[in-house]
């Protein structure tokens, strides 16, 4: 009986083979209208995506390692070439450039170029001319050239900084008692002046007379009778009133030619509408040299503050660092003449 009549022939062949089973492939299912929109927006929406530097950069960094890790013999364009052409007339075969030893490796170099990139908008050149200018300016201060920077104390870097803001604080409450000394001595000297009027008059006059009487300024006198304490700041508003003044007259000059003038207009009326040239009585002495305010200005400022602080106590009993003016010299309750007394 053979094989195939047996009774478990069919049973067998009916039995799937899964080690032998073949699966034909599934048809993509469709896109549908509402997939291909999502789709086309949202490539379009990274076509007009705007990249940033950052990524710009990233970009162009790495298409420039990939250029240069790539042989541009192995291009199939370098085949077509004139260059290669004709270093391969001059025996270049690939590798490296120069005469080759013994062994036959090369001794040329056998890597391209390295590229340095440029990220600021000095043409070629500027940075060896930057580098003469640097070595030229050592020389001149006796300083070689590759001499190692002094290596900076924190200590004394701290010192420094604490004295620079020190010095600016101080400057700063110089130039608060200047304006006070000046306007005390301002009120004193008026009154003396008023006393004394006074006196002559015997008690003549009426108030509006009284009043029209001109009062004390510094731009009528000259600047070396101004006291020392405070002459500079005299000087620089004399100077910084002197420079408005002639960018306002250069102002009007410029509103009408200077060949016309109306003929209906008299002086009062110029001078009302501010068309006639300005008259500034500045200090007579205002452009020479003051070798006591250049000799005053060297001293250290703490010297400078000390002399005008004395000089407020001693003529108008005045403290700087208490804000009030005392009844008599002694000025009790004061508690001295520095900052550091009145904490």
């Amino acid at each position: 009986m053979s094989a195939t009549n047996q009774p478990g022939s069919e049973a067998q062949d009916d039995e799937d083979d899964y080690m032998n089973m073949t699966f034909e492939d599934t048809q993509a299912p469709k896109e549908t209208s509402l997939q291909r929109t999502q789709r086309l927006k949202k490539e379009a929406r990274a076509r007009g995506a705007v990249k940033s530097k950052a990524q710009i950069a990233e970009e162009e960094a790495a298409a420039r390692e990939r250029a240069l890790a790539t042989s541009m013999l192995d291009d199939p364009r370098a085949k077509k070439s004139k260059g290669l052409a004709m270093m391969a007339k001059m025996g270049f075969t690939g590798g490296g450039l120069g005469k080759k030893t013994d062994d036959g490796t090369p001794q040329g170099r056998t890597e391209p170029i390295h590229l340095s990139l440029k990220d600021d908008r000095g043409g070629i050149g500027m940075d060896s001319e930057k580098k003469r200018r640097f070595r030229e300016a050592a020389e001149e201060q006796g300083i070689a050239p590759d001499a190692k920077a002094p290596k900076l104390d924190p200590d004394e870097y701290r010192e420094r900084v604490r004295k620079e803001r020190e010095d600016a604080k101080l400057e700063q409450q110089f130039f608060a008692a200047q304006r006070l000394a000046e306007r005390m001595d301002d009120e004193q000297s008026g009154e003396d002046a008023g006393s004394k009027a006074d006196a002559d008059d015997d008690g003549s006059g009426s108030e509006a007379e009284q009043k029209k009487r001109p009062k004390a300024s510094h731009s009528s006198k000259p600047l070396k009778s101004v006291s020392i304490l405070y002459r500079g700041l005299v000087r620089h508003r004399e100077e910084k009133e002197r420079v408005r003044r002639m960018r306002y007259d250069l102002e009007q000059s410029l509103s009408r030619l200077p060949t016309y003038e109306e003929e209906d207009d008299d002086p009062d009326y110029k001078t009302a509408l501010g068309k006639a040239g300005t008259v500034y009585a500045t200090a007579e002495d205002l452009d020479e040299e003051d070798p006591e305010q250049d000799e005053f200005d060297a001293l250290d400022v703490r010297e400078r503050l000390e002399r005008l602080l004395k000089h407020l106590r001693e003529q108008h009993r005045y403290c700087f660092w208490c804000k009030m003016a005392y009844p008599d010299a002694e000025m009790d309750g004061c508690p001295g003449l520095t900052e550091e007394d009145h904490d």
